[in-house]
């Protein structure tokens, strides 16, 4: 008789009143929502604005999703692709299987389309979100306790999982792998806030130390797993991948923080909406006709200033010979005169 052991739930789906939701599913979305929840915090910290993190997941998540998926239906096309295995069942995303590998791929490319929209640049945009990332792991992983998967070797350690009988699956009590994931990425996600506020991590340090932390810990996880799956020189699949970019990461760390060190300065440009642009617009609509009348009350007021000084110009010379002319006759008049005495 077991003693202690983690229960299965009995069922994968979760009723929500008269709506079903799968277990998987739900906590899919409650990661999703707790990574966007951190990211934007540590954003806004960072000087960036409020909603900028849901707006750029807003492509990220699809993306990872349909990442997810696709390296998931790749590295395992035996489970929807063999004989007697039915095709249809790869779009079934509800009942689980989600390459974690393939998400971040495909979750950056649409995070990185969201960055170019927004005009901020990638890096800076996934160091904030990095430990939200590692928390949203740690929920989607109760999804496998959910759906009774990927669970590690027999034991009958106090915490073991149990598992009831069902297809592909043998009863008894099993490490649990989701669990020891799941805590170890909330682990991850504490390191990554205490180094990034310690080091001041930036140009995408903080996101590589994530990575790194994270396959340091698939590794030995995954060797525990005793689901099928492909094995390159007596090791799993997963277990290379997660060493492979575990080397990658820490090489990006070393090499970024010697060309460029310290943490950069978020900058957003200032998001005008189609309201400011008419105003905008309006704005500079009459500024240039401020700027016209300006101009035609100071060419009127110059032409008149012109004219002044043109008719002044006419006048002075006029006047000086004029008062010219009547001193010369009146100084002809005197000699006149004078002569006329003379003689008489």
């Amino acid at each position: 008789m077991d003693l202690a052991y983690i229960p299965s739930p009995s069922t994968g789906v979760i009723n929500l009143g008269p709506i079903p939701l799968r277990g998987y599913a739900f906590c899919i979305i409650i990661g999703v929502f707790v990574a966007v929840w951190l990211g934007n915090k540590r954003w806004i910290a960072r000087g960036g604005r409020a909603g900028t993190v849901a707006d750029i997941a807003v492509w990220a998540v699809p993306f990872g999703l349909v990442g997810g998926r696709l390296y998931h239906v790749i590295t395992d096309y035996q489970l929807y692709f063999s004989d007697g295995k039915d095709w249809v069942d790869a779009f079934k995303i509800w009942q689980g299987g989600l390459g974690i590998w393939g998400a971040i791929a495909l979750g950056a490319v649409g995070a990185w389309i969201g960055c170019r929209r927004r005009g901020i640049p990638l890096p800076a945009w996934a160091d904030a979100l990095a430990p939200g990332i590692a928390v949203a792991q740690a929920c989607g992983r109760w999804g496998n306790w959910f759906n009774q998967e990927l669970y590690g070797r027999a034991t009958d350690v106090p915490w073991a999982l149990k598992i009831s009988e069902g297809p592909n699956r043998v009863a008894g009590t099993y490490h649990p792998t989701f669990l020891y994931e799941s805590l170890w990425c909330i682990g991850v996600a504490l390191l990554v806030i205490w180094a990034d506020r310690r080091f001041k991590l930036g140009h995408g340090r903080a996101f590589a130390l994530y990575v790194a932390s994270y396959c340091a810990g698939r590794a030995w996880i995954e060797y525990m797993r005793v689901d099928e799956a492909h094995h390159i020189l007596g090791l799993r699949l997963n277990v290379w991948t997660a060493l492979i970019v575990f080397v990658l990461a820490v090489i990006y760390i070393v090499i970024s923080a010697k060309v460029r060190p310290g943490r950069e300065e978020v900058v957003e440009p200032e998001a005008v909406d189609a309201g400011g642009v008419e105003d905008a617009e309006a704005g500079d609509a009459k500024s240039e006709d401020t700027r016209s009348e300006d101009t035609r009350s100071g060419d009127a007021k110059s032409g008149d200033a012109k004219a002044e000084d043109a008719e002044a110009g006419d006048a002075e010379p006029g006047d000086d010979s004029g008062d010219a002319a009547v001193e010369a006759d009146a100084s002809a008049s005197k000699t006149s005169g004078a002569a006329e005495t003379a003689k008489g």
